[in-house]
C-alpha cells in the first residue's frame, strides 16, 4: 500500500536449520580456540583493567569508520588528554559515544540482561550530540529506513527492513531468540543475531554501530570473554564489501551457512591477532620497568607508578603525573624528561608550559588505524 517492498525476516532460529558440514565445524572449533587463548592471555596480563581502555578505544574507532567518520586512535586519546587541535576530525564525539556506550552496556548487563530496553539505552548514549541526534535516540524508528546510495530514494534502495507497522513484531521475535534455550553453538547464535539486528535495521541512524556493539555484549554475558577485548571491527572494515554482501545474502537466498563462516573466519582472525597484541604488552612492560630500575636510580619507584598509569591513560600531563605521585611540578616534570631522554614518551605539545607526553610504543600497538 505504501508503494515499495520492504523485507520481513522470519524469526530465529533459521529453517530449515543452519547446516553444521565439516567446514563450518571446523571454523567453529577453530574461533572457540582462538577466543579461549585470547581470554586465557588477557588474564595473564598484569592488571587486565588498565588494558582494556586500549581495546575498547581500537574497537570504536574502527566500527565508526565503517560509518564514514575519519577520527583515529591517536585523535581520541588527544581529546580524552585535553590537547586541542584545530585540524582534528570534528567526528571524535562520535567514537568516544561509541565507547561510553560500551562501557555502560557492559556495567548494565551486570543487572538487566540484554534485551530490547538495553539496546534502547545504548543508542541514547550512542547518539547523543553527534550525527544522527535528531533521529530519536534511544527510540525504535516510526518510520521507514532504508540502505542505498547517499541522497537516492527508496526506490533505489539496496535494501529496505522492516515497515513500522511489522516492526515491534520482528523485534519481539527477535528478543525471544535472545532468551531462548535453544542447542545452537554460542558463537553461531552470535552470528545468527548480529545478522539479523542489521536486517531488522530498528533505528533511524545508527543500527550498525549499535549491532556490533552486540557482539561484543554477547561475548561478554555468555562468558566467551571475561573482558571486551575482541576488534571485531577490524574484520568488518577489512572486508567491508564482502561483509555487506553476506549479510544481504541471508536475506535474498536464505544463506546463512556463507555469512556464519565469514563470521568465525572473523572471530579467529581477530582472536590471533589480539592475543599476540597481549603478549607484546606484556613483553613491552617487562622491558620498559628494567628500563626505568636500571636507569632512573633514585626515582625508579616513582617511575615505575607512572607506566602503569600509562597502560590506562597513555597521553599524560605534567600536573596529572604531580597529581599522581604526590610530588611537586618540577619534579615530575623532571621524571617525564627523564622517560623522554629514554625513549619510553614523546613530549606531542611543543609547549614550555602545560606539556604532554604519548606512551607512543604502546600506542602504535593499537594505531593500525
Amino acid at each position: 500500500m505504501e508503494g515499495y517492498n520492504a523485507f520481513i525476516p522470519e524469526a530465529l532460529p533459521p529453517a530449515p536449520p543452519v547446516r553444521i558440514d565439516g567446514e563450518m565445524q571446523v571454523l567453529l572449533s577453530r574461533a572457540d580456540r582462538a577466543l579461549g587463548r585470547l581470554d586465557g592471555s588477557i588474564q595473564t596480563l598484569p592488571n587486565p583493567e588498565l588494558f582494556i581502555f586500549m581495546y575498547v578505544r581500537k574497537e570504536a574507532v574502527l566500527s565508526s569508520q565503517i560509518e564514514g567518520t575519519q577520527a583515529s586512535i591517536n585523535d581520541v586519546l588527544e581529546v580524552e588528554a585535553q590537547i586541542f587541535d584545530p585540524e582534528r576530525p570534528n567526528d571524535v564525539g562520535e567514537v568516544l559515544n561509541y565507547v561510553n556506550a560500551m562501557n555502560y552496556g557492559l556495567q548494565r548487563q551486570e543487572t538487566l540482561p540484554m534485551s530490547l530496553r538495553l539496546i534502547r539505552e545504548i543508542h541514547k548514549l550512542l547518539m547523543q550530540g553527534v550525527r544522527g541526534n535528531q533521529l530519536n535516540p534511544g527510540e525504535f524508528r516510526e518510520s521507514q529506513n532504508w540502505i542505498g546510495v547517499m541522497g537516492g530514494t527508496i526506490s533505489d534502495a539496496s535494501f529496505v527492513p522492516p515497515p513500522p507497522s511489522q516492526l515491534m513484531d520482528v523485534l519481539g521475535d527477535f528478543e525471544r531468540f535472545l532468551h531462548a534455550d535453544v542447542d545452537i553453538p554460542a558463537l553461531i547464535r552470535i552470528g545468527l543475531m548480529h545478522a539479523q539486528f542489521e536486517t531488522i535495521h530498528p533505528f533511524l541512524d545508527g543500527n550498525g554501530r549499535v549491532g556490533r556493539l552486540l557482539i561484543t555484549f554477547l561475548l561478554c554475558q555468555q562468558e566467551i570473554l571475561s573482558k571486551p577485548v575482541l576488534y571485531l571491527s577490524h574484520y568488518f572494515k577489512k572486508h567491508r564489501q564482502r561483509y555487506y554482501e553476506l549479510l544481504q545474502g541471508t536475506r535474498d537466498n536464505g544463506d546463512w551457512e556463507s555469512w556464519l563462516k565469514f563470521f568465525l573466519e572473523g572471530v579467529a582472525e581477530v582472536s590471533n591477532e589480539a592475543t599476540q597484541t597481549a603478549r607484546k604488552i606484556v613483553d613491552m612492560r617487562e622491558d620498559h620497568r628494567r628500563l626505568i630500575i636500571q636507569r632512573l636510580g633514585r626515582v625508579a619507584g616513582n617511575g615505575i607508578n607512572v607506566l602503569e598509569h600509562l597502560f590506562e591513560q597513555p597521553i599524560v600531563q605534567v600536573n596529572k603525573v604531580a597529581e599522581l605521585l604526590g610530588v611537586t611540578y618540577q619534579s615530575a616534570n623532571a621524571l617525564m624528561a627523564k622517560f623522554e631522554e629514554e625513549g619510553l614518551v614523546r613530549e606531542i605539545t611543543g609547549h614550555v608550559r602545560n606539556r604532554r607526553f604519548s606512551y607512543t610504543s604502546y600506542i602504535s600497538l593499537f594505531s593500525d588505524v
